[in-house]
């Protein structure tokens, strides 16, 4: 399923109404600077210069479907303390409704506190008392959920107590009741724990464990074949709707009955930090459930919202209009050509692509050219150009400005033909069409870290170079493939020469 397939629906999602059952927590999260030792132990001293509250567990869950636009009610266990008065304040503040929360003597409120310096954690300090809910609290829990407003469920079980195997049979009961979709996130290595409900989305980890067990499997799971085919057996034998097991780097893996296995691919570029990012699946799941739209389509804008969660830091919820910005900027070659009358893009949709890439710290490598009959001597110069940083910007000649460089005849292939060809190749991220003789405007609206030429331009003036060079970027040059040219291949086609005849040494 392409991006620009999730974009009319993923819009168009309105406010569906979802409940989230299980373990609430707090993530608090000290920020500093380590620059040197402790002289009492071989630890890094952090100086702390500031601290931020989080919600954690199935509270990021909930801040996921809030920040996606849902109508969000909680339902979970917190202690009588000054914590649980923090945790439904930050709830209220990310739009959860927190009425449902239950009150217990019996436990704290549970934390999770990180100590981070430059983006990573260095210790993380749990506050927590792991016990089943007790029966009157889970009575008072089940009839508000029962009483409560919604058209999906989300059960995320962290192990703490409040999932009982009563209160989820009873939560997923009142979903088949009700005709709801109900979705588990799992601690449990039985899945069986959770017949009945729609959707499970156990990692590869734990869903290697459960099968292994299920079905007495001593082999190792190695590939996604064989996961496949022991998964599908697995969720049969648990009594499951569906299984989407989330595979890290290697992307996701939905069973479903009387479909084949459908793997994607990861949509993540770069990885930060994995905290939360099973948060971020359900929700995304849970949204797209409950407003009813398939669960093929339902999995793929969850696998693009887990890409953009782990290229943060902590548990930071992914917004509706952060994944249309995502997933408008993979599509915006063609939105720029199908969608607007001027030669070149307009410069709000430049910017919001370059935006997406720049808020995920990626390293923008930009050249240009005509591109006129693409060969291998361009793609070879392409795939150099991308191995210099994580995405490569093309600045593509329009249609005149071919003509005032090459001559009358030329393009041979229109702007959009040579902009979709250009596309379809893995190592471009995105092309821009500009109508002037020089890139350099284009150059200073970009703004790369790098700027790349054909070898054949060393020692001459480069358009943007000056620019790019006094920002902090660098400029770089790609020797070219000698015998490969538009120039060459045009000349060949008109004479019939054979392949070997062409000369020329330009490429673009």
């Amino acid at each position: 399923m392409h991006d620009r397939e999730l974009i009319e629906p993923l819009r168009n999602l309105g406010r569906p109404t979802v409940a989230v059952v299980g373990d609430f927590m707090l993530d608090r999260y000290v920020w500093g600077d380590a620059g040197r030792v402790s002289p009492e132990a071989p630890v890094p001293v952090v100086a702390a210069h500031r601290e931020e509250t989080r919600l954690g567990g199935a509270g990021n869950v909930a801040a996921n479907l809030a920040t996606l636009g849902a109508k969000v009610s909680a339902f979970g266990a917190m202690g009588c303390d000054e914590m649980a008065n923090s945790l439904c304040q930050t709830m209220q503040e990310s739009g959860v409704n927190a009425s449902g929360m239950q009150a217990c003597d019996d436990r704290p409120t549970i934390q999770k506190i990180r100590v981070m310096a430059r983006n990573q954690q260095m210790l993380r300090v749990d506050r927590e008392e792991i016990k089943p809910l007790r029966d009157t609290d889970a009575e008072a829990m089940l009839a508000a959920i029962c009483a409560a407003d919604w058209s999906a469920i989300v059960l995320s079980d962290y192990g703490k107590g409040t999932l009982t195997p009563g209160v989820i049979q009873a939560v997923l009961a009142e979903a088949t009741r009700r005709g709801a979709p109900s979705l588990v996130d799992p601690k449990h290595r039985d899945l069986s724990r959770y017949a009945g409900a729609s959707i499970v989305t156990p990692n590869r980890g734990e869903a290697e464990v459960a099968i292994c067990d299920s079905l007495s499997i001593d082999e190792p799971l190695d590939s996604i074949e064989a996961l496949a085919v022991h998964g599908e057996s697995m969720r049969q034998q648990a009594g499951l709707d569906s299984l989407l097991i989330t595979l890290g780097a290697e992307g996701m893996l939905l069973l479903q009955p009387n479909h084949k296995p459908l793997h994607l691919p990861t949509a993540a570029r770069q990885v930060f930090d994995v905290t939360g990012a099973g948060d971020t699946v359900i929700a995304t799941l849970g949204m797209s459930m409950a407003a009813r739209l398939p669960l093929e389509m339902a999995t793929a804008l969850a696998n693009v919202a887990a890409g953009l969660a782990v290229s943060k830091v902590g548990t930071t919820p992914v917004g509706r209009e952060e994944l249309l910005q995502h997933l408008s900027a993979a599509t915006t070659v063609r939105k720029v050509l199908l969608g607007t009358q001027a030669p070149a893009p307009e410069v709000s949709a430049v910017e919001s692509a370059l935006a997406v890439f720049r808020n995920e710290g990626l390293r923008v490598v930009f050249t240009n050219g005509c591109f006129d009959i693409l060969h291998a001597g361009h793609v070879r110069y392409l795939q150099e150009a991308r191995e210099m940083g994580d995405v490569l910007v093309i600045g593509l000649n329009d249609d005149d400005s071919v003509r005032r460089l090459k001559g009358a005849e030329r393009p041979f292939n229109t702007l959009e033909d040579r902009a979709v060809v250009l596309a379809g190749l893995a190592c471009v991220d995105l092309v821009i069409p500009f109508s002037t003789d020089t890139p350099e405007g284009l150059v200073q609206q970009v703004q790369p870290d790098v700027l790349v030429k054909g070898g054949d331009y060393r020692g001459q003036t480069v358009a943007g170079a000056e620019w790019v060079e006094k920002n902090g970027g660098e400029v770089q040059f790609v020797d070219l493939v000698p015998g490969r040219s538009t120039t060459g291949l045009a000349d060949r086609i008109r004479t019939g020469a054979d392949a070997t005849s062409d000369s020329s040494p330009k490429s673009k």
